[in-house]
C-alpha cells in the first residue's frame, strides 16, 4: 500500500491545491472590490459634485451610496424652494438644473421623488431626518471634509433661494424665510462640541 493509496501524498496536494484556489478567491474577491470602489467613488462624484476623492472615499466607507447622497442633495433644494410657502417657476427650473448638475435624470426614482417634492411640500420630519443625518455624518468627518460637503450641498441651495430674484425681480434676491432656512441647513454641518 502506498502513501497515495490512504490518501496521504494525494491528499496532501489536494489541501495545498485547495489553498491556493482559496487565495487566488480571496485575491479575485479584492480585485473586485477595488474595481467596485473605485466605480463607486466615480458614480459619487457624478451625482454629488465633489471631487474630493478623500472625501469619496470616506463616504463610501461610512457606507454612503450613490443614490443617498443624490437623494440628500436633494433636501436642501426642497426646503429652500418651499421656505417662503410656494415654489414658483424660477425656483422651479433652479432645482431641476440642480438636480441635472448631480446626474438625476427624468425617469429616475429620485427624480419623480424630486418632482412630487415640488407638488407637495413635504413634512417637517425630512429637514428634522436630514439635519440629524448630517450631523451624524460630519461628526465622522474632519473639518476640511465637512467644510466640503457643506459647501458643495448648500451652495446649491443658495441657487435655488437666489433664483426667484426678489420682489418682482428687484430687491433683495433671498426671502428672510429663505435666509432662515440657509442658516438652519447651514447649522446642520456645525462641528460638533468638544468633549
Amino acid at each position: 500500500m502506498t502513501m497515495d493509496d490512504c490518501g496521504g501524498f494525494g491528499r496532501k496536494l489536494g489541501l495545498e491545491e485547495l489553498f491556493f484556489l482559496k487565495e487566488d478567491r480571496k485575491l479575485i474577491e479584492k480585485l473586485r472590490q477595488m474595481k467596485e470602489m473605485q466605480a463607486t467613488i466615480e458614480t459619487l462624484r457624478d451625482v454629488s459634485g465633489i471631487h474630493d476623492e478623500s472625501i469619496l472615499r470616506k463616504l463610501i466607507e461610512l457606507d454612503i451610496r450613490p443614490e443617498t447622497v443624490s437623494s440628500l442633495s436633494l433636501v436642501p433644494l426642497i426646503e429652500v424652494a418651499w421656505a417662503d410657502g410656494a415654489i414658483d417657476e424660477k425656483e422651479k427650473a433652479a432645482v431641476l438644473a440642480a438636480a441635472s448638475d448631480t446626474g438625476i435624470r427624468p425617469g429616475s426614482t429620485e427624480y419623480e421623488l424630486l418632482d412630487n417634492w415640488m407638488g407637495h411640500r413635504p413634512g417637517p420630519e425630512m429637514i428634522e431626518a436630514w439635519i440629524h443625518y448630517i450631523r451624524g455624518l460630519c461628526r465622522k468627518l474632519s473639518e476640511d471634509e465637512r467644510r466640503l460637503l457643506k459647501a458643495d450641498l448648500i451652495g446649491q441651495a443658495v441657487g435655488v433661494a437666489t433664483a426667484s430674484g426678489g420682489f418682482l425681480g428687484m430687491g433683495n434676491k433671498v426671502s428672510a424665510q429663505e435666509a432662515a432656512m440657509l442658516h438652519r441647513l447651514e447649522g446642520a454641518f456645525a462641528p460638533p462640541p468638544s468633549a
